[in-house]
């Protein structure tokens, strides 16, 4: 028991650091791609070889016809709007202020259980909430709250993708039936399907003029975070209790916050830190729901 312990325990690390240092490796693709299409194509990818990780796990893909909408929907809030959003705001918010306000999803799906499922809010609820935001002024205050049509375009889509993939939580909240590995190939390939058809459609990208750095960090995005990561967190899920490891999940704003700072040279100073250790702490809370 100890030893399957410590073996999800492993997993999460890697589950977390793989997670994060996606973030900064978003912003060198950004420098040559377009957003939807360097997501979109990363995903495609990613779906082919966890639909082959899926088939050598013996998982079937066949589910009935009537949860195929909880499918599609499931796609377009967990995978379309939650990376492609957050990935079209890199365009304009700093790694910092892009992970954080994605991280505070479990505080919106804290106050949707409200109105959605009866779930009224306690006084642990009320502090995560007063906890996040504290964390976002005080991440956005230092620019006195100044911020220019880019800024608000970027921090509104990274809200947005938080909040939509927090109601697709709640409102999803039945299990689909299909086992796990197969699932996530069925919405990762859904969701950046569209996300790569809108690129190549709208973005119409240059893909012979991007250079071997940028095509490493797509290879790393289509390998580890969409790919190994998914394996890993689920390896956790089946050693380590939900709660935990989602709280562990915490660790990903922190790895990515802080390879920012080592890969692409974003500042981290005094505001960042405590606007991390406030949201974070909100976050935590939210996560400790009964």
């Amino acid at each position: 028991m100890a030893n399957s312990r410590w073996i999800g325990i492993v997993c999460l690390v890697i589950t977390a650091v793989g997670w994060g240092l996606n973030w900064p490796f978003v912003k060198v693709l950004l420098r040559e791609l377009p957003p939807m299409s360097a997501r979109g194509l990363a995903g495609v990818v990613s779906a082919v070889i966890l639909v082959v990780v899926a088939r050598a796990r013996g998982e079937r893909f066949g589910m009935p016809l009537r949860v195929v909408p909880r499918l599609l929907f499931a796609a377009f809030t967990n995978v379309f709007v939650w990376m492609g959003f957050a990935t079209v705001a890199m365009q304009w918010v700093t790694v910092s202020e892009g992970a954080l306000l994605a991280f505070t999803m479990p505080i919106w799906a804290t106050l949707l259980s409200w109105p959605l499922l009866g779930v009224r809010p306690t006084l642990r609820d009320v502090v995560a909430l007063g906890l996040g935001f504290a964390g976002i002024v005080t991440l956005f205050g230092g620019e006195g709250f100044a911020l220019g049509p880019d800024k608000l375009a970027g921090v509104a889509l990274v809200l947005a993708a938080a909040i939509l993939f927090a109601f697709g939580t709640v409102a999803n909240a039945k299990p689909i039936p299909v086992p796990p590995v197969a699932l996530v190939a069925w919405q990762v390939g859904l969701g950046c399907l569209a996300m790569l058809v809108y690129g190549l459609v709208v973005e119409k990208p240059d893909f012979a003029a991007v250079t071997p750095p940028v095509w490493g960090a797509m290879v790393y995005m289509t390998l580890v975070p969409m790919g190994l990561c998914y394996l890993t967190w689920f390896e956790t899920l089946r050693r380590m209790p939900a709660a935990t490891a989602s709280t562990g999940m915490l660790l990903v704003p922190v790895v990515g916050v802080v390879a920012a700072a080592l890969i692409i040279g974003e500042p981290l100073g005094l505001r960042v830190v405590l606007a991390m250790v406030l949201t974070l702490s909100g976050v935590t809370l939210a996560l400790q729901r009964g």
